[in-house]
């Protein structure tokens, strides 16, 4: 962190916190095979255990969205990463389908103020013009958290079992605890940054500083009366469960289709999730370089969004896979072009909304996620154990990803028609 680019390490600590939180949250997809047969779970039991999580991450992010807005970032992010690593640890003494549920919840409530906390920071560190790019890098975080634990929980599962996985994974989040305490804090309070580079910070945010917290409280009425508020929660509502079924059935989906051991650390899967890395950082930059080059904000954003929905389409060509490397190359493809997305959803956010209610509206939006993301498993695990008992369950795949290829211009086109005139809420509007 230097004194002239002290912003972009306050991204990295949002890319590692990012990172942990998506650590802690695969690894049920990826211990699925083995707990399966221990517990005895069908693909039905593990939708319950996801749907906790995703319902208990619902009802977090709209507590938190608001908690955070009024008590600040830095209090609002270590409380969060607090929760969650507690309850990711917890799993390790689960001995059944409740225990497991019971953990979830813990696990969901905490991880839903990652992206609050994080989005905020942003609208708090960086001008207009660089949020989508330092958005795109933290959000990295989401595939990189993936690949290691691609990585490191066959290590771990090898030498200390499955209830060392959770513990040990579970005690990262406290390590960056101890980094966001020390390092972090808004860019007015804080004594490392130069002053060239707060100028640099404050040249191109519509709205002036108002410190970590503000002291005029958002109303949420006042939020859900905006159309800019709806288009937001479209992009989150209607896409995020798609992300989900790929963190939470792909282990599974190339364990059933193509004998994947997942014992090992899987070249393939990693391949998969590496691609999301590039995915985010171009989704940010492709934007933000539009909006370097003149374009205005909204329609910059629209265009980044209509390329990606298009290219989304390409993982309906899955169902033609006839080997791991080919469903390698359009999956990796497909969650690229979904973190691409997101990237410049969450940035939508921050150019529609003053940083007071930043967290608000990504609370509910986030919110609206996580409750597709408790109707999309059902949905998801009905459809596979039918299509198993019939003796096909890859056709069963092939449904789900026909369906998640053309969601993306479904919500496109929502957004767009929400968002024409004035998008740009003023805070007197909503307080």
């Amino acid at each position: 962190m230097t004194r002239h680019r002290y912003r972009w390490g306050v991204v990295a600590l949002l890319f590692t916190a990012t990172t942990i939180n998506y650590l802690d949250r695969q690894l049920i997809g990826l211990l699925k095979p083995i707990l399966e047969p221990e517990f005895g779970w069908s693909e039905t039991d593990f939708a319950r255990i996801v749907m906790a999580f995703t319902a208990a991450y619902a009802v977090g992010l709209l507590v938190s969205g608001g908690l955070i807005d009024r008590i600040g970032s830095k209090l609002g992010y270590a409380l969060s990463i607090t929760v969650w690593s507690i309850a990711g640890m917890l799993h390790a003494v689960a001995r059944g389908a409740t225990g497991f549920v019971i953990a979830r919840i813990g696990l969901g409530l905490g991880e839903a103020g990652n992206f609050p906390a994080a989005v905020k920071t942003v609208a708090e560190w960086f001008p207009k013009r660089e949020r989508a790019l330092a958005t795109g890098i933290f959000n990295a975080g989401t595939s990189i958290g993936v690949v290691v634990s691609l990585l490191i929980v066959p290590l771990i599962l090898a030498r200390a079992g499955w209830q060392g996985v959770f513990l040990i994974t579970g005690a990262l989040g406290f390590v960056w605890l101890v980094f966001w305490w020390v390092y972090y804090d808004v860019p007015e309070r804080q004594k490392r940054l130069s002053k060239a580079e707060l100028d640099h910070i404050r040249d191109g945010q519509d709205d002036a500083p108002a410190g970590d917290a503000d002291t005029r409280p958002v109303r949420w009425l006042s939020l859900l009366r905006q159309r800019s508020t709806w288009a937001y929660v479209t992009g989150k509502g209607l896409i995020d469960p798609i992300y989900w079924f790929f963190l939470f059935w792909l282990p599974s989906y190339f364990a059933s289709n193509f004998q994947l051991d997942l014992k090992r650390p899987s070249l393939e899967l990693m391949t998969i999730y590496l691609a999301t890395t590039v995915g985010s950082v171009f989704g940010g930059y492709l934007s933000s370089r539009l909006v370097a080059r003149g374009w205005e904000t909204l329609p910059a954003r629209k265009a980044a969004l209509l390329i990606f929905a298009v290219l989304e389409l390409s993982v309906i060509l899955t169902r033609y896979a006839s080997g791991p490397w080919m469903a390698v190359g359009l999956l990796s493809l497909a969650v690229a072009v979904h973190q691409a997305w997101a990237a410049n959803v969450f940035t939508l956010a921050t150019d529609m909304f003053p940083r007071q209610a930043v967290s608000s509206v990504v609370g509910i939006g986030g919110m609206a996620g996580a409750v597709g993301g408790i109707l999309f498993p059902a949905f998801v695990g009905q459809v596979l154990d039918s299509y198993k008992s019939a003796g096909h369950l890859d056709d069963g795949y092939k449904l789900i990803f026909t369906i998640c290829g053309c969601t993306y211009l479904v919500a496109l086109l929502i957004i767009h028609l929400l968002t024409r005139g004035r998008a740009q809420v003023r805070l007197e509007d909503i307080t």
